[in-house]
């Protein structure tokens, strides 16, 4: 398995990110989680694994939220490479991100290499996720 987007080692750089003072946060969605116990690196509690997080990519999410100081430096999410389906992985993204209590989300190749309509369009859908009010912290 591919660790460099679990949970755990993402949020130890986003809490390392803001110990440096970054007011904003950049980092891809978490996919898995147990990267220390794979690498045998680092040291964190089995409570991590156990109680403070599941696979669900929503609490995947929050996990590195809370690393990012409870959110005081704001979490944005990258929006994923460019490829089949940009839109609703874009939005699922961002619903993911907002759920988990991210501020965001960055948008590049998804919207910029397409037609102007098409990434108006699809920025106007991240837009839609982050201003719908029925979509809340989960």
């Amino acid at each position: 398995m591919d660790y460099h987007l679990s949970a755990d080692l993402t949020g130890q750089a986003n809490h390392l990110g803001v110990t440096i003072e970054a007011d904003i946060i950049k980092q891809k969605q978490p996919e898995n989680n147990g990267g220390y116990n794979a690498l045998k690196f680092g040291k964190t509690h089995p409570k991590v694994y156990s109680e403070l997080t599941s696979d669900h990519p929503i609490d995947l999410t929050r996990y590195q939220v809370l690393n990012c100081y409870n959110g005081r430096a704001g979490l944005i999410n990258s929006g994923g490479g460019s490829g089949q389906n940009d839109f609703a992985q874009a939005v699922r993204t961002a619903v993911i991100n907002k759920r988990a209590g991210g501020m965001g989300l960055i948008s590049g190749r998804k919207t910029f290499q397409r037609p102007m309509k098409e990434g108006v369009k699809l920025f106007h859908a991240i837009q839609d996720v982050y201003l719908e009010k029925e979509i809340t912290i989960a």
